[in-house]
């Protein structure tokens, strides 16, 4: 069972660094190779992909923490 949320945890980590590094900063980062901080692009309108984009860095940093919780306390 740990081996299985240690996996987990990994997908997780890796889901979180991507979605961070989409993020538009100053600069553009790696989302501006995507389109995500203007109005064109792929992904289409700037602001709901990035309102969206925003959603799911909390969530996965949501589900980052409670497996961190499961981990550390090992129920099992």
């Amino acid at each position: 069972m740990e081996a299985i949320f240690s996996v987990l945890q990994v997908a997780i980590a890796v889901g979180l660094i991507f979605l961070v590094l989409m993020h538009s900063g100053k600069d553009s980062g790696l989302s501006g190779a995507f389109g995500v901080g203007s109005g064109q692009g792929p992904l289409g309108g700037g602001s709901m992909v990035e309102r969206n984009l925003n959603r799911w860095t909390v969530f996965f940093a949501i589900v980052f923490v409670l497996n961190t919780i499961l981990l550390l306390k090992k129920p099992w």
